[in-house]
């Protein structure tokens, strides 16, 4: 049986992670971790990487599932462009699984500041882990399985969240929609095109001046009524929750807050100043038991509207501006004003003007109160989004206990798990990011994140049709499904593609179809403490062939999806490590099935096709509007 050896290196802080302790040993006693040397510095633990090694992990982060050849830092960043030269994404998920057929290493780096994962980026053959700080503590296990190993990890970090059942149907989402008549038409075009709705989402606009907990009383004159409005159509409404609590007299959370002294503060004791969406605003020292407790209490204002759900954004925190670094900005612009700039001070400038935003410096500059330790935010960081959707599990517990209340956040730490899913932030409208999507779900399960989901169609950019429909095909297997686009960007509700309309209501009620097998799936890697999406590495370690297959997943037991995602395409090459029946849907009852054996194929897929693949030993049976798979 695997068992996880808890080493500690220094004074580490708990951060809560893992739930099931295991006895700890120190790094000297211990004599450190097997493969891993630490360096004399303290900060740097080496380990040298055989050629035939994959590196799988780290949750939400660039590039394709096998993490060999980038430098990833774990710190969580409000990072709009998830490109490939990025490092930071808005999650810290410091689990790496290391295997061959030669056997297995597991290790959670388990440190709230920032971490840089080197896995063969610096020199091809060595993975070096760089700490801040010396004090961090390590879970580390070795076996012959990979997938035992991450199923003794998900179960020593404690049971990932469970969502409502409704939740995993469609919503739809954008930044823009400022009041219920905007709400009204957009369930009224899903209505008119005869495609199933099940949420709408609430972005900033619906708040009295971007202020949480708050609701525009002239757009939304009577929102425990427009909820009812909403329920009776089978509609949730999903409201979203920023970290930042505007600074303004006469507003109550902010008086209460200041009253209490519930903020991060200065190293002088003064509330921390920053801005965000509504201006100015304190942060909630949510890493405080008592503030915490507080600023979960604030949730009951919209459940008690008859809310049931939310997300919590901008929370890694992000930082729009601090008023002391703006004035040295503008000081030094004015000093250049009437200079004639050449490339230097041209650069210069552009970096002044770009430096506004998360500073680094800035992160050092306020405070927490951290079961009595007076800690630096930047020594802690990577824990705010994960203590600000723990504040609101905790509070729907006390507040609404019989209820079940959907909860996801955008930025994460290992041990947010248990008390809500994530989605993978403001993604583009790029096929790439398609694959990208494909490519993040596994590595976030490894970290006990199941409920997880990207913004389909791409948050960010202009979506085309063609980038849609091939998106939805594969979201409607993701557990969280949700179409979200930015303010500014070519309107995407699937009913504004009116040719493909009908074609958009049949993949819609095709993942209606679907959810008993996904809920089911769910529950079960749940509480196995197994994948819901495996890569077919894990699931086929005798085939060395699938070791380079990043394009396809197993989906629970019996599933396997092979996505389309290079526009233009009129189908695409699978590998079957097994013989499998596809299953190829245009609609829940317009479907056909080819037996097919192991190896290589071309399958054909026109735009409105869904390829399910159906593994040896289970069946798919449709009977009227319901998919069942055994």
């Amino acid at each position: 049986m695997v068992q996880y050896r808890k080493i500690i290196l220094g004074d580490p802080l708990e951060t809560e992670a893992v739930v099931e302790q295991p006895e700890a040993e120190q790094w000297e006693e211990a004599g450190g971790l097997p493969g891993f040397l630490l360096g004399r510095e303290k900060k740097i633990l080496r380990y040298r990487m055989r050629d035939s090694q994959l590196v799988y992990g780290l949750g939400e982060t660039v590039r394709g599932i096998n993490k060999r050849g980038w430098k990833y830092i774990s710190d969580c960043s409000d990072e709009t462009n998830h490109t490939e030269d990025r490092n930071s994404l808005y999650a810290a998920q410091n689990f790496l699984l290391i295997f061959d057929e030669q056997g297995a290493q597991a290790l959670f780096v388990d440190t709230p500041g920032r971490v840089i994962f080197d896995i063969g980026f610096t020199h091809a053959a060595s993975l070096e882990i760089t700490l801040d700080e010396l004090d961090a503590a390590f879970y580390y296990a070795e076996g012959s399985d990979p997938l035992e190993l991450i199923r003794e990890f998900r179960r020593i970090i404690g049971p990932s969240y469970l969502p409502p059942k409704w939740a995993f149907g469609y919503g739809q989402s954008r930044w823009g929609y400022k009041n219920e008549q905007d709400i009204r038409r957009v369930v009224e075009g899903y209505e008119k095109a005869g495609i199933p709705l099940d949420m709408v989402y609430l972005d900033i606009d619906y708040m009295d001046h971007f202020k949480d907990f708050t609701v525009d009383s002239e757009a939304f004159p009577d929102l425990p009524g427009f909820v009812r409005e909403m329920k009776e159509k089978g509609i949730h409404l999903i409201p979203i929750i920023d970290a930042g609590v505007k600074i303004e007299e006469g507003y109550p959370v902010y008086e209460e807050g200041v009253k209490e002294g519930y903020f991060c503060k200065k190293e002088d004791g003064e509330e921390f100043r920053t801005a965000v969406w509504p201006g100015l605003v304190h942060f909630p020292d949510v890493l405080n038991d008592k503030a915490r407790e507080w600023f979960g209490n604030q949730y009951r204002t919209l459940l008690d509207m008859g809310i049931d759900g939310f997300w919590n954004d901008m929370n890694e925190p992000t930082l729009f501006y601090t008023e002391e670094h703006l004035e040295e900005v503008f000081r030094r612009l004015e000093e250049l004003r009437g200079q004639e700039m050449d490339i230097w001070k041209f650069f210069e400038f552009g970096d002044l003007t770009g430096s506004i935003s998360s500073r680094a410096e800035d992160y050092r500059t306020f405070y927490h109160d951290f079961r009595g330790r007076k800690v630096r935010h930047d020594k802690v960081h990577n824990l705010y989004g994960y203590y600000m959707t723990r504040a609101a599990a905790e509070a729907f517990r006390r507040l609404a206990p019989d209820r079940e209340i959907l909860l996801f956040s955008r930025s994460s730490y290992v041990g947010m798990h248990r008390y809500g899913g994530v989605w993978t932030g403001d993604n583009k409208s790029w096929w790439s990011h398609l694959l990208l999507n494909l490519q993040q779900l596994p590595a976030l399960n490894m970290c006990g994140f199941l409920y997880s989901g990207a913004d389909t169609g791409g948050f960010g950019s202009d979506c085309t049709e063609d980038l849609m429909m091939r998106w939805v095909e594969l979201s409607m297997f993701t557990p969280l499904f949700r179409n979200h686009a930015a303010l500014g960007t070519r309107v995407q509700e699937l009913y504004r593609f009116e040719e493909l309309a009908p074609d958009f209501a049949n993949l819609i009620r095709l993942r209606h179809a679907l959810i008993p097998y996904l809920y089911e799936q769910f529950v079960r890697a749940r509480e196995q403490n197994d994948l819901l999406f495996t890569p077919l590495a894990l699931a086929y370690p005798s085939d060395r062939r699938v070791r380079t297959v990043e394009d396809q997943l197993l989906l629970g037991d019996a599933l396997m999806i092979a996505p389309v995602y290079i526009q233009n395409a009129v189908g695409r090459y699978v590998y079957l490590p097994e013989p499998m029946t596809l299953c190829r849907f245009r609609s829940v009852t317009d479907y056909d099935r080819l037996e097919l054996p192991a190896g290589d194929h071309y399958i054909d897929l026109a735009l409105n096709e869904v390829a399910i693949f159906v593994r040896p030993g289970h069946t798919l049976e449709v009977t009227g509007d319901t998919i069942s798979i055994r």
